[in-house]
């Protein structure tokens, strides 16, 4: 069974902003503490990841997987899926929402993120694992978008 999990966090940048650190992917072990290695493997033909491979070592969890990615024409949603099982997940999908205030100064960035691990694991750890995921696909992303935003 997945457990899935949504949160949200007030980002201090306009959405397009937020929506070009999420989709730099090979520059994720720059702010996401647990990703290793990030490497599209396959583009559309805009210049968006189509697919990415993931090396991740979060400590209790360590694993490499491959996800495909969906982006609406706005770039307002971003979603994934697991494209073959790996060694600790059975499935995994997710989705990023972003949602821009009235002067584009702010973004609000829901992740959505729903995952099956193919092994098992305490209650403990994997609300750990769940608590450093959701860090760094809100937290960790708030302050690399927020630092980026004051090199500009």
């Amino acid at each position: 069974m997945a457990d899935s999990s949504t949160q949200s966090i007030i980002i201090g940048a306009a959405p397009d902003r937020v929506a070009a650190v999420i989709c730099d992917f090979p520059r994720y072990p720059e702010w996401a503490e647990a990703v290793r290695r990030a490497e599209v493997i396959e583009e559309y033909e805009d210049g968006y990841a189509s697919q990415v491979r993931f090396t991740l070592d979060a400590g209790v969890m360590a694993d490499e997987y491959v996800l495909a990615y969906e982006y609406a024409e706005d770039i307002s949603r971003i979603e994934w899926h697991l494209v073959a099982p790996s060694k600790m997940q059975k499935s995994q999908r997710g989705s990023y929402d972003l949602v821009g205030d009235a002067d584009g100064t702010t973004t609000t960035v829901t992740y959505t993120l729903e995952v099956e691990l193919s092994v098992a694991m305490l209650g403990m750890f994997r609300r750990k694992a769940e608590k450093m995921i959701m860090d760094a696909a809100l937290k960790q992303l708030k302050r690399r978008v927020e630092a980026s935003g004051a090199a500009h």
